[in-house]
């Protein structure tokens, strides 16, 4: 399970907003709760830097904390970049190196040299979105293109890139019956699955057709934990959720 931190400040406990930091201030309770039933946390990086310059500084305390007190955890940037290849490159040094991320997300569509930068740091992991979990995905991503849909191709391409064996996929739960098809071109590479919760994405069906023989899944849940209750109990709501969908992926393995 992965835990995404889309910390909404219209959403969180009231009496957090007193707080110096009320993100990190947030963040931190749900890690303390949770960190024993998941192995990663996904910040969506949109939903600090609409804050400035606080908002940066939150990610950066809660991604400190994170590598200090659990550096077992795998942290993913939900940063979705990608451009020319020498702003790629600054880019991968913000969440490789400034922050110390271990992965980050990214778009496919400007190609290999808008990727490649980030797949230079060999310790650490590129996610690249191939089938989104979103109503829109079907404008390009499953569009027909010399008798083969897009993200297949994009899937395909992108194995022969430059320590291509450090990408991960993001697949959408919502588009859990593409992933046959999917397993057949990257039967080993581990997929973020965004999607199962307040998308409605089926986890029986995302286990039933993604899963591999090192289970090769994270499942990343972020509103339906994180906001399952914006009391003072919160942290202690979010753990429960968490619990329940833990032990249904326990059930699955």
């Amino acid at each position: 399970m992965c835990i995404g931190l889309d910390v909404d400040l219209q959403k969180i406990p009231e009496f957090l907003l007193r707080e110096e930091d009320p993100i990190f201030a947030f963040n931190k309770a749900i890690i303390d709760a949770t960190h024993h039933l998941a192995v990663a946390y996904k910040p969506n990086l949109a939903f600090y830097e609409a804050h400035g310059l606080k908002g940066w500084k939150a990610l950066e305390k809660t991604i400190n904390y994170l590598n200090e007190n659990f550096p077992e955890i795998f942290t993913i940037a939900d940063a979705k970049r990608g451009d020319i290849g020498n702003t790629s490159g600054m880019y991968a040094k913000a969440f490789f190196e400034d922050l110390n991320f271990d992965s980050v997300t990214v778009a496919p569509y400007m190609g290999k040299d808008s990727i490649e930068p980030f797949l230079a740091y060999q310790n650490k992991h590129t996610i690249l979105l191939a089938l989104t979990s979103n109503a829109g995905a079907y404008d390009f991503q499953t569009q027909i293109v010399e008798r083969e849909e897009l993200y297949k191709k994009v899937i395909k391409t992108s194995r022969n890139w430059t320590n291509g064996q450090n990408l991960m996929y993001v697949v959408g739960a919502t588009k859990a019956e593409y992933l046959r098809e999917i397993r057949k071109i990257i039967p080993e590479n581990f997929l973020l699955v965004p999607g199962v919760g307040a998308q409605g994405g089926s986890l029986k069906e995302v286990c039933e057709y993604g899963m591999s023989r090192n289970a090769g899944l994270l499942i990343n849940a972020s509103r339906a934990v994180i906001y399952a209750s914006n009391a003072e109990d919160y942290a202690e709501a979010a753990a429960a959720e968490a619990r329940k969908l833990q032990q249904e992926m326990a059930a699955y393995l």
